[in-house]
């Protein structure tokens, strides 16, 4: 049992942190749109990720790191253009907040693939998922020998238990975004957030 909530402890603090993808499962959950999708899609990416550094990823990526690069220039111009998008929202308003009383039901016109598209971008377009996720952590791992993938699992359940409560416990939001101000102060801070990190993320690829 250990071994389980050393993963699950490693697992909390790697991915709690402020960043494009809990910024945007933020933004879902406030305004109610698809949350168990994109729950779902960012749990799963990550088991995927956390399984794959257990079973060794991480000695690929060492071996090959021309793998990050191409990642870190991907993913800045994917959060590049997403941060744009959101600063264009908050200079120009929506009707965003004009709907959180929906319901748990994604609002009208709101259709699963482009929010699919977004969330499956910013998981796997970000280079740090690959350094933290599968390097460190299946590095880590591997110092827990035959426990390694109860280790793993703790890690996994980390994922699962905070994205479900960050999609659904943003909703509680909802009261103080009812106005489009309010939604657009939101969209101004993620859009600050994602063009933040497309530049970190050219600068590492530059001085890499």
């Amino acid at each position: 049992m250990l071994a389980f909530f050393s993963g699950l402890g490693l697992g909390l603090s790697l991915i709690i942190a402020i960043g494009a993808q809990n910024a945007y499962v933020l933004r879902q959950g406030i305004r109610r749109e698809h949350v168990l999708a994109v729950v779902i899609i960012c749990a799963l990416s990550d088991a995927v990720l956390i399984v794959a550094g257990v079973a060794g990823l991480g000695f690929v990526i060492e071996r090959m790191p021309w793998l990050v690069v191409v990642a870190q220039w991907l993913g800045a111009a994917f959060l590049l253009a997403y941060g744009l998008l959101a600063a264009r929202r908050a200079l120009r308003g929506s009707d965003a907040g004009l709907h959180t009383d929906a319901g748990s039901r994604p609002q009208p016109g709101v259709r699963l693939a482009p929010v699919a598209l977004t969330v499956l971008a910013l998981t796997w377009l970000n280079p740090h998922v690959y350094l933290d996720t599968v390097l460190m952590l299946g590095s880590i791992a591997a110092t827990h020998g035959d426990a390694r993938w109860v280790f793993a699992a703790g890690a996994v359940c980390a994922s699962i238990l905070w994205f479900t409560a960050l999609g659904y416990g943003a909703r509680h939001l909802g009261r103080w975004l009812d106005t489009p101000r309010a939604w657009r102060i939101l969209d101004g801070a993620i859009a600050v957030i994602m063009i933040a990190i497309a530049v970190s993320l050219v600068v590492q690829a530059v001085s890499g």
